[in-house]
């Protein structure tokens, strides 16, 4: 029997196999039988970002925080476009409105960081990166652009201990 939560499941799948065009019907199919699903709005945007379709994909954000409003994945997806599309005040707005919501989310405090980063604004990238570090010890991205940041700020030993803890990870994993 075809549910909303397996055609869901079926567009996730998709998704993370690089078939979001494919997800899209399944998510289109899902919410044509639960429209108030907020999570279906959700997956449907991620999938429409995956496409390169931003605008649409914000619209999807933007119902399923219409559903319900803490729904931090979504302010974090929506924060990545604004910072693809170079709208950094909205991209900055929707990081913080993710950590309302989901303040240990390592990612969204890393992101947050990266703008900062990127605007010059060291010291507030630094304490962003701290944080999702503090939250998630091996995150490689994270102690990557901490390393960074410190090395910008002129703090070499701080830089050299975050080398070293890179060196023990492989990227994207945990060393074993």
């Amino acid at each position: 029997m075809e549910t909303a939560a397996n055609l869901n499941n079926s567009g996730i799948a998709l998704t993370e196999a690089n078939r979001p065009n494919e997800a899209i019907l399944l998510f289109e199919k899902a919410l044509g039988m639960e429209p108030e699903n907020p999570s279906l709005w959700l997956n449907l945007g991620i999938a429409q970002q995956n496409t390169g379709d931003y605008e649409i994909a914000i619209e999807s954000f933007h119902q399923a925080l219409s559903i319900d409003n803490s729904l931090a994945e979504a302010w974090l997806s929506m924060g990545l476009m604004y910072y693809e599309m170079e709208e950094f005040e909205l991209c900055e707005d929707c990081y913080l409105s993710a950590l309302i919501h989901n303040e240990k989310n390592p990612k969204t405090w890393n992101n947050l960081g990266v703008l900062y980063f990127s605007d010059g604004n060291n010291n507030d990238a630094r304490n962003c990166f701290e944080r999702a570090v503090s939250l998630s010890p091996h995150y490689y991205d994270a102690l990557y652009n901490l390393r960074d940041v410190c090395r910008n700020l002129g703090d070499y030993r701080a830089a050299a201990e975050f080398e070293r803890a890179l060196s023990g990870l492989s990227y994207g994993r945990k060393p074993l």
